[in-house]
């Protein structure tokens, strides 16, 4: 394989799946399949309305998930009840259409208010539930196939407008025409480029078939109901990533490769040969270098080549990221050094927003700039890069403070919120209390027990390093004669280092809460 091309790993284990795409043998995007946690973007529910609120342009319905969806009414194209949602005759509609349709229109309200409560609907997971929030939904409910896109309930022959050749655009459309039902629109994928009328039409039959399912268990089945499963995460990438510009796939897993390869030979049989089995000793990621760059993505500092760094911390509200230069030493002036080290950041803070599928807000704080050429050029290239990313970006131009302000669409959880769950000793803060605040604590929970009662005999209960401070700096004594007390120290490894537990000997039993 050529080190300069595209690839897809795919590593599987008991507890997950891992595909990683690099370029030029750099890992550029990740996505983990955890076998806990349920994917839900591209499901099709039969959902029921549980809440309108016009205030907020937006709907909550009950899909059987623990949190109601969030439906915006920008998101509602046709709510009408279900006894509508069925197959319908619309007039043809001939549009060039992008393949993903835009999120940004302005609500529906003329429709939206047909909904009420209690209304059963069918919608489409378009964002995975994050941070306490339910999944986003839509209306515009659609079927991707390999080389298609259907879109039931409409009319539309579009063709991506990643097929530049207008003629091969033309045959497409054409072919397209030729089996396409009325009431059905179909978008035609990249993929589908030199592509004959048989693989297309076979294409369109399994989605078709997909949708008969659907309409069957819409009409069959009470709400709420899961009605459609998309694919799983890794059978989606090699769907939705396996391009021309894709020179090797590979598999460490039989059952999956067997999968893959049934699935390339019924749509580009011509690509079989990128697809390989990994059947050799040791792990697919250790021999392809992409583990250990896994581990550094993880890192709250990533190093650049220089010698400068980023430091990229997530708030509650955005993703902050900052640029430092580091162990850089420059020979030019300090302007040039800079935008040198700014023009490097750029590129690696681009690649880091793929490879941690960071979404929603994005401040970055770049090395002071003073002429505004050089901001120009760091802007620039900044704007090149990302043209990369899949996910939609919208980026403003450096404000008066030297901060550069984005937005990336979040669609599922990023990678540190994949494989990481929040830790139950800082909450999140990424600090535990120093020990003297610890043992602080300590001394004013025994001031306010002391005034409040005549209990002199108790038991503390602390985290070893606690234990072993407070003897080692002869504390406990110290306690004892300014408090009047007989305290034994107990010492507790299942406890944070900020927790203590004290236990009264009089009253046998504990007394923490107490105070």
């Amino acid at each position: 394989m050529n080190t300069n091309e595209k690839a897809i790993f795919i590593n599987i284990s008991a507890g997950s799946t891992r595909i990683a795409i690099t370029e030029n043998d750099e890992i550029v995007e990740l996505y983990i399949e955890l076998n806990d946690q349920q994917r839900m973007v591209g499901n099709i529910y039969k959902g029921k309305v549980q809440n309108v609120i016009p205030g907020m342009q937006a709907a909550f319905v009950d899909i059987g998930y623990e949190i109601n969806a969030f439906l915006p009414f920008s998101e509602i194209g046709n709510p009408e009840n279900l006894g509508n949602i069925s197959i319908s005759d619309e007039e043809d509609a001939d549009e060039d259409i992008q393949p993903k349709k835009g999120r940004h229109s302005k609500p529906n309200t003329s429709q939206s208010k047909n909904l009420r409560v209690n209304d059963e609907i069918l919608v489409q997971v378009i964002k995975e539930p994050y941070g306490g929030k339910g999944p986003r939904v839509t209306t515009d409910i659609s079927i991707p196939g390999s080389l298609l896109v259907m879109v039931p309930g409409s009319n539309i022959v579009g063709t991506s407008r990643k097929i530049s050749d207008k003629y091969e655009k033309r045959r497409l459309r054409r072919i397209v025409k030729e089996f396409k039902p009325a009431g059905v629109g179909l978008i035609i994928r990249t993929i589908s480029e030199g592509k004959d009328q048989s693989i297309l039409e076979a294409d369109f039959n399994r989605s078709w078939e997909a949708w008969k399912v659907i309409d069957d268990k819409v009409k069959n089945q009470p709400a709420p109901v899961i009605v459609y499963q998309d694919f799983s995460t890794a059978d989606q990438v090699i769907r939705d990533l396996f391009t021309p510009e894709v020179a090797a796939i590979v598999v460490d897993n039989k059952q999956v490769f067997k999968r893959i390869s049934r699935y390339i030979k019924e749509v580009s049989p011509d690509q079989i040969h990128k697809l390989q089995l990994h059947n050799k000793g040791g792990s697919i990621f250790d021999q392809h270098n992409i583990e250990d760059q896994i581990q550094k993505s993880m890192r709250r500092k990533v190093w650049l080549k220089s010698g400068a760094h980023l430091v990229i911390e997530q708030t509650e509200a955005m993703m902050v990221i900052d640029v430092n230069s580091g162990r850089f030493i420059g020979k030019k002036d300090h302007e040039q050094n800079s935008t040198k080290i700014n023009i490097e950041a750029a590129r690696e803070v681009a690649r880091q927003l793929r490879l941690r599928d960071i979404g929603g807000l994005i401040v970055i704080d770049f090395i002071d700039l003073h002429d505004s050429a050089n901001k120009k050029k760091v802007f620039e290239e900044f704007r090149s890069v990302l043209k990369k990313d899949r996910a939609k970006v919208s980026l403003a131009e450096f404000s008066n403070f030297g901060l550069l302000e984005m937005t990336r669409q979040r669609v599922r959880l990023s990678l540190l919120n994949t494989v990481n769950d929040p830790c139950p000793t800082c909450n999140g803060l990424g600090m535990v209390p120093s020990k003297d605040t610890v043992i602080t604590n300590i001394e004013n929970w025994l001031k306010r027990f002391k005034a409040k009662s005549n209990d002199r005999r108790l038991t503390i209960t602390v985290h070893p390093d606690i234990a072993h401070y407070l003897q080692n700096n002869k504390l406990l004594k110290g306690f004892m004669w300014e408090n009047w007390m007989l305290l034994d120290i107990k010492e507790d490894e299942s406890l944070a280092p900020d927790i203590f537990q004290i236990y009264s000997k009089k009253r046998k039993r504990e007394v923490t809460a107490e105070v």
